[in-house]
Formats: structure tokens, C-alpha cells, sequence
């Protein structure tokens, strides 16, 4: 590497130059120690080394942690993974051995940070994230992060987040917020799974998820309070129903008693507000995840019943007919992939009634150019972010202004395989998202991300705000 090549990757030669002017203005006796302490100052933390491991997520998979260090400290990130892993997301790198974690294992991914990422970062200032995220793009050198592997990428970018937070020495809120250009900060309302079904519980409910949204609510910390207490009496409404056995959870915490109708797990929910007292105050979301159970162009709502009788297909219009009927039937506010990832027309013709929220996940897969195809078609109205679909930060904040320039709706997503990392609430403050859906509030991994959002308002004081009303305008 030449001396120029060397001050070009660490950003020196602009430092050099801001120091010399510093010196130029304070009109110094000694410029040459001024210039000397203004630049150490400017170069006192660069990375100085990054290891990764393999551990474990919320269901015993496989998926990658970092320990990036700078001269501050150490920065530790973990990544989490979904299911199905859709065409057209950043690709996560797995091993395929069918010996070791049934092919789930990620050592080919530890190894491409431990022995080409780390390589490429080492000396790099850690507040510089589009340029770090940059380095690890070109590095793969393909268009959806195969080589490297985006859960590599993605594990290293969140580390150099936070690295970079404390070298500015301020909360990770507020560097993410920096990086992406705006000051506005917002406590995010909070949509708790309350109820599971799909491919994420055993029982027979082909929707995945139901959820509340305690919009009326003051404070992040009353939110939270609330979906504890809805979550508990529905357990409560759920045992003396179907007895204990029906209180089994799913994969993101929602209980899943054994039901098959929507409107029987509505009907639970709707029994639990109401025992809490928050009946105006609390909305409810669904997400369907239909591309599941969209059988050529039918929906075949029976799809993990063992005895199918063959009656309970339906079609896109019967679909929308369903829709319509809900919401006027119950409190909801939210409808997440009403239709398959490929059926753009029916879930065009669902969101042009403007009955509720239409959000995209399977349709969209945080993809820029599905995200710019909706746009133009209309076919939903806010986006449901999942980092590790994109696979860098970087990109994850692009996403996130392509959206909000359609002024859309976001939500800040977990994965059904989750880790303790905390990072999704510090993002969904940071980017103002109005929206996060970190599972149900009971489970380490789902609490970690609720928690965290307890201190960043408590941290906030009388600065924080609750998106509550405002969760899709914030």
C-alpha cells in the first residue's frame, strides 16, 4: 500500500488539513503541538481487530457474533436469521453439511470475517459506516452478499455501529439518527405477537400472527406495561377455554392455542382487552403471511390441517371480501402480506380501499427495487424492515428513506431467530420508524429489544416522545 493509498483509506490527508486550519484559526504559539494534539484527537480510535464466532439463535440455529475492537473497547453484534429465506434478500451464508447442525452451521461465514473482513477493516475510522459497509460490498463483489455471506456483513456493519456511537460518545439512538441524516427521535409503538399460527406454531391457523398495538398509550413504558397485561389475561381467557395445554407459545412467544379460524383467534384477543380495561386504547394487526398457503392462484387457509376437507380454499376476491369483514368487525388497523410475494394485483386492489395499513415483508424482502415496483403500483403502504435482508446498515437506512419519501408506513422487524442483541430498538428510535415488531412481550431475545427501548426513553427524559397516534407519520 503507498503513502497516499494509506492517508486515502483512514481519511488522513482530510484530517491533516482540517488540523492545519484548526491552527491557522487559533492563531497558536506552537502550531506543531496544536496540529499534533488535534490529530491524535482525530485519529484516537481506528479498528483494530475483528473475531467471529458461531452461537446460537432463539431456536438453536446456527448464526454469527462479532467482537469488533477499537482502541475504545470492544463492540459485540449478533445477527439474527428468518424462514423462509426469500429470492430475493442478501443471502445468508450457511455450510450445508448435513453432519454438523443439519447444514445450518456458519463457520464458512466466521472464517470469511475472521480471515478477508477483518483484513480489509483493520485501521479504518469506525464512524465512517458507508464507508465501511462499502469496503465489505466490494469485497463480496456480488449483488446479493453471497461470497462473504450477508449475515457476515451484516454482523461486522452493526459492530462498526456501535464502535463508531462510542467513539463520538454519544447513544447509539443518536449516531444511527446522525448516519441517517435527520434529528427527529420517536419511541416506537410497540406490536406485540400475541397469538401464533402459521409455519411459526403447531397448531392449524394459517395466519402467522396477531397482534396488538397499544397506539393509545403515553409513554413507551405504559405501552409496554399494557401489552404485559393484555398478554397475560389472553392467557388467562386461552386456559379457561382450551384448558393449559393450550398456552403452548410459538416460535416469537405468541401463545398458539389450537384453533383454525382468524376470527376465533380474534375473538380471544378482543376478550383479553377488554379485561384490561384498554379497550380504546389498544388496536390490533394481523400478519397473514399468505404466501405460505397460496396454492397457483387459490389460498388454501386449511393448509397445515391434517383432514382438509377441500372447502376452505379461497379465492384473491374471496381474500379481500375476508379482509374487509375483519376490520369492520374488529379494532385492526394493520394487515402484513394479506396476499402471496408474486400476487401484486389482488394486494393492490386491497390497499386502494385504504381500510388499513397494508404492510409488505414477503412482497417486499427490503429490496430497493421491489420496494420501487410497489411504489409505482401502489400494492402497499409501509414496509416492514429487516436488516438482514439487506445486509448492511448502510443500505438498511437507503430502504428506509425510499419509503419514507412514498410516506409509508415502517416497522422495524425482528426475526423469528433472534439473539440477545438489543440493536433493533437503538435502530427504530434512531431511523423513527413509529413502528417495531420484536415478538411478544415475554422471551429473552423478544424482551431484550423492549427493554432496551425502556432505557433510551428513561435516557431521552422529558426529550423522549411516543409515536402512539402519529406510529405511521412519525
Amino acid at each position: 500500500m503507498s503513502v497516499q493509498e494509506y492517508l486515502d483509506k483512514h481519511m488522513l490527508s482530510r484530517k491533516i488539513e482540517d488540523a492545519v486550519n484548526a491552527a491557522v484559526r487559533a492563531k497558536t504559539s506552537d502550531p506543531v503541538l496544536f496540529i499534533s494534539n488535534h490529530m491524535k484527537k482525530a485519529v484516537s480510535s481506528v479498528i483494530t481487530k475483528v473475531k467471529a464466532r458461531q452461537i446460537l439463535d432463539s431456536r438453536g440455529i446456527p448464526t454469527v457474533e462479532v467482537d469488533l475492537y477499537t482502541n475504545k473497547g470492544m463492540f459485540r453484534a449478533s445477527v439474527p436469521s428468518g424462514t423462509p429465506i426469500g429470492m430475493y434478500e442478501a443471502v445468508e451464508l450457511r455450510d450445508g453439511d448435513k453432519g454438523t447442525y443439519l447444514g445450518n452451521g456458519v463457520t464458512r461465514a466466521v472464517r470469511n470475517v475472521n480471515e478477508k473482513i477483518s483484513e480489509a477493516l483493520i485501521g479504518m475510522d469506525p464512524t465512517l459506516q458507508s464507508q465501511i459497509d462499502q469496503v465489505m460490498i466490494d469485497l463480496d463483489k456480488t449483488e446479493k452478499k453471497g461470497e462473504l455471506g450477508a449475515n457476515a456483513i451484516l454482523a461486522v456493519s452493526i459492530a462498526a455501529c456501535k464502535a463508531g456511537a462510542a467513539e463520538k460518545e454519544v447513544p447509539l439512538y443518536k449516531h444511527i439518527a446522525d448516519l441517517s441524516g435527520h434529528s427527529n427521535l420517536f419511541l416506537p409503538v410497540p406490536a406485540f405477537t400475541v397469538i401464533s399460527g402459521g409455519k411459526h406454531a403447531g397448531n392449524t391457523l394459517a395466519a402467522q400472527e396477531i397482534m396488538i398495538l397499544p397506539i393509545g398509550a403515553t409513554r413507551f413504558e405504559e405501552a409496554l406495561q399494557m401489552g404485559s397485561e393484555t398478554y397475560h389475561h389472553l392467557k388467562a381467557v386461552i386456559t379457561e377455554k382450551y384448558g393449559a395445554h393450550g398456552c403452548h407459545v410459538g416460535e416469537d412467544g405468541g401463545l398458539a392455542p389450537n384453533i383454525s379460524s382468524i376470527r376465533e383467534g380474534l375473538d380471544l384477543v378482543k376478550e383479553a382487552i377488554g379485561r384490561t380495561g384498554y379497550n380504546e386504547k389498544i388496536k390490533i394487526a394481523i400478519d397473514v403471511a399468505a404466501t405460505d398457503f397460496c396454492i397457483g392462484a387459490k389460498y388454501d387457509l386449511d393448509f397445515k390441517s391434517p383432514n382438509k376437507s377441500g372447502q376452505n380454499f379461497k379465492s384473491g376476491e374471496d381474500m379481500i371480501e375476508m379482509y374487509k369483514e375483519l376490520c369492520n368487525d374488529y379494532p385492526i388497523v394493520s394487515i402484513e402480506d394479506p396476499f402471496d410475494k408474486e400476487d401484486w394485483e389482488h394486494i393492490r386492489n386491497f390497499c386502494g380501499l385504504g381500510i388499513c395499513q397494508v404492510v409488505g415483508d414477503d412482497l417486499l424482502m427490503s429490496n430497493p427495487k421491489r420496494i420501487d415496483r410497489a411504489k409505482r403500483e401502489s400494492t402497499c403502504n409501509a414496509l416492514l424492515l429487516k436488516v438482514n435482508q439487506v445486509g448492511t446498515l448502510t443500505e438498511a437506512i437507503e430502504v428506509v428513506k425510499l419509503a419514507k419519501d412514498a410516506h409509508w408506513g415502517v416497522v422495524t422487524s425482528h426475526r423469528c431467530g433472534e439473539t440477545e442483541d438489543s440493536f433493533l430498538a437503538d435502530l427504530s428510535v434512531g431511523l423513527a420508524t413509529g413502528q417495531i415488531k420484536a415478538g411478544a412481550p415475554c422471551r429473552g431475545e423478544r424482551l431484550a429489544k423492549y427493554n432496551q427501548l425502556i432505557r433510551i426513553e428513561e435516557e431521552l427524559g422529558d426529550q423522549a416522545v411516543y409515536a402512539g397516534e402519529d406510529w405511521r407519520q412519525s
